[in-house]
């Protein structure tokens, strides 16, 4: 059985930088920033496939050049077996 991991975060960007942090961010594996605003909050998804692996793609986007804070809104996990995977996720 595998595991498929998601999360949100809110991330809080110098304003005049939110476009750079958005491209950083998005550069990072299994990340997606949907929305931003022009006082540099941006909202960023992470999928993937362990804890571990999401808590260092947040640890990575706190550490980013021009980002303020960082934080965790939301975490969900689904067990799925094989024939139930979810598309686009490797097993």
């Amino acid at each position: 059985m595998n595991e498929y991991h998601v999360t949100s975060l809110v991330v809080h960007a110098a304003a005049d930088q939110t476009e750079k942090v958005k491209a950083d961010i998005e550069a990072l594996p299994g990340t997606e920033v949907p929305a931003t605003n022009e006082t540099g909050k941006l909202v960023v998804v992470v999928e993937g496939e362990s804890r571990g692996a999401l808590l260092d793609i947040f640890e990575q986007i706190k550490g980013l050049p021009g980002v303020l804070a960082a934080t965790l809104v939301f975490h969900q996990v689904e067990n799925e077996s094989p024939e139930h995977s979810v598309e686009g996720v490797e097993e």
